[in-house]
């Protein structure tokens, strides 16, 4: 399986080309990392769609309980849920045409990571979006 978060090139590229996000486990609590990174997601730039089941808004932004219900086109689904939940989000996530899936520091799976290379999306696994923009010193 091709590892992109050891690929610098291809991280920046997806970083830079990105502009909006899905945040699938965003929080709507200030202390809890989801809701952290997805803040600092806002302000560098991106669009940033909480998804979230049990919440309705975060922040006054609409919260939406699924990937397919999210009414626009997302060009990748940050996932802050735990493993055995990827499957269905990389379904979800080929479901709607997203371009990369990136699982947080901690979040893998095999199958799920093969599935959605083999449906064409970008795979990055057990990597934090937030530490990999900094350390690549992304600037949008």
């Amino acid at each position: 399986m091709s590892n992109l978060k050891l690929d610098n090139n291809r991280l920046r590229d997806i970083l830079i080309q990105t502009k909006v996000i899905a945040v699938v486990g965003h929080s709507d609590n200030p202390t809890r990392i989801s809701y952290q990174i997805a803040q600092f997601l806002r302000q560098v730039g991106y669009t940033v769609i909480p998804v979230n089941p049990m919440v309705s808004e975060i922040d006054g932004q609409p919260c939406y309980a699924s990937l397919q219900d999210i009414p626009q086109s997302v060009d990748l689904v940050n996932v802050f849920r735990r493993s055995e939940y990827l499957p269905e989000i990389v379904s979800d996530a080929i479901a709607i045409d997203a371009k990369t899936i990136w699982a947080q520091s901690g979040i893998y799976d095999e199958t799920s990571a093969k599935k959605a290379l083999q449906a064409g999306l970008n795979v990055v696994m057990d990597a934090c979006i937030k530490v990999e923009y900094n350390r690549l010193n992304i600037s949008r």
